[in-house]
């Protein structure tokens, strides 16, 4: 089973792409995370679009629609999702009818320095992935707070508890892929 993996952030030293390094060390027996990145997606645009795709929404596209399901790590900006995660699904999302979302099983998951663990965020991705029809894990769900007490200096998740806990939902995420995966085209 493949996973395409989104991490909500730019930053080279984020968090929420050590917690998707994370998900790879503990991913379950047959589930394989490969990491994708977010750099070069320009803003949507629907005039930009009707010019042609841009190179790294084809990527991105090409990558989604070739992996059984779709992992999130967003991290939480003002109470809400990244502009830069939004804005990969808004192209994701397209063309209408051929989505490279349609029907593809999620999970959300995000980390932040502050006690809520980015609720708020994923509370966000979840309404914009169930309005493009994708099945996403209803639970358990992962909101890691206090980050820095979590990760070491190398951003290697090291908090046991949290390890164990991000094992379990992966272990859900395999069962929820296996009962959602779309049927073969």
């Amino acid at each position: 089973m493949t996973i395409a993996g989104l991490a909500g952030s730019l930053r080279e030293a984020s968090f929420n792409k050590a917690l998707l390094a994370a998900c790879g060390e503990l991913a379950p027996a047959g589930m394989t995370i490969e990491p994708h990145t977010l750099h070069g997606v320009p803003p949507f645009n629907e005039d930009d679009e009707k010019q042609g795709t841009p190179e790294a929404v084809e990527r991105l596209r090409a990558a989604v629609r070739g992996a059984d399901a779709l992992l999130v790590a967003t991290p939480e900006y003002n109470a809400g999702v990244p502009g830069v995660l939004k804005n990969a699904i808004d192209w994701l999302s397209r063309p209408a009818g051929r989505s490279a979302l349609q029907a593809k099983p999620v999970a959300v998951l995000g980390v932040s320095p502050g006690t809520l663990g980015t609720a708020r965020a994923q509370a966000h991705l979840r309404a914009a992935f169930e309005f493009n029809a994708c099945p996403v894990l209803p639970s358990p769900q992962v909101f890691v707070g206090g980050a820095r007490d979590k990760f070491d200096a190398t951003l290697r998740l090291t908090d046991e508890k949290t390890r164990a806990f991000v094992a379990k939902f992966l272990v859900a995420f395999d069962v929820w892929v296996r009962k959602n995966a779309a049927p073969a085209r």
